[in-house]
């Protein structure tokens, strides 16, 4: 198998409170470059927090989270900050683009971050806008945009950067069945071209059919998806 770009070993999350909610109770993944995976499971089993756990925004309470080989509870938050913007990216079922901006400066936000040159931020993010069908919107601010068009331009902007993986919790779940499966589309065509794995988190049964591996969280670990 080939190296992974993002993987987990002996994950546990639980919730402190009056009364201790554990939520992971021992996860191991590996994702590959390229590959696509969903992960399935009843509203509540932890699908969010799993993602959130393997994307550095939230910490185990046990267990480690590696990107590209490299350990997250290893990094300080400046270092951790730095491969979230160079590494992954991330999707959400609301877009979260800036209402103020355009679509063009929306995309180019994560490149500007990086304090890379304007026009070479804008001229990546035109790219990839075009790749996913908006070259047309460029200028246009998000409360111009339809639904799917704003979760295109979300995916745009996740995939600008170049990162290794994509995590997507629930991109699809405010839009309707057919615009949904173009969304769908074109993440599986953009992630396949540029080599970007991806994980998504969905509810959705016939989407999760079209990727490579199928997971379900169940009772806090995770398994291959029964047929």
């Amino acid at each position: 198998m080939s190296e992974a770009v993002l993987s987990c070993r002996g994950l546990k999350k639980t919730y402190q409170g009056p009364t201790p909610v554990p939520v992971l109770c021992g996860i191991d993944l590996d994702i590959v470059r390229a590959e696509h995976i969903a992960i399935m499971g009843r509203s509540g089993s932890g699908k969010s927090t799993l993602l959130h756990l393997l994307g550095g925004l939230y910490s185990p309470t046990e267990g480690v989270v590696l990107v590209q080989g490299k350990p997250f509870s290893a990094m300080g938050e400046a270092e951790r900050g730095r491969v979230r913007n160079s590494t992954l990216g991330f999707i959400y079922q609301f877009h979260h683009l800036l209402p103020e901006f355009t679509a063009l400066e929306n995309v180019a936000m994560p490149l500007m971050i990086r304090r890379m040159d304007r026009s070479e931020a804008h001229r990546k993010a035109q790219k990839i806008l075009e790749e996913v069908g908006l070259g047309a919107r460029l200028e246009h601010q998000p409360g111009e945009l339809s639904g799917g068009e704003r979760q295109r331009c979300a995916f745009a902007r996740a995939l600008v950067t170049e990162p290794a993986c994509v995590l997507a919790d629930e991109p699809t779940g405010n839009l309707d069945a057919h615009t949904a499966d173009e969304v769908f589309d074109a993440m599986v065509r953009l992630s396949a071209s540029h080599g970007t794995a991806f994980i998504i988190v969905t509810h959705d049964a016939g989407l999760a059919a079209r990727v490579g591996r199928i997971l379900e969280l169940q009772d806090g670990l995770l398994r291959p998806r029964a047929a």
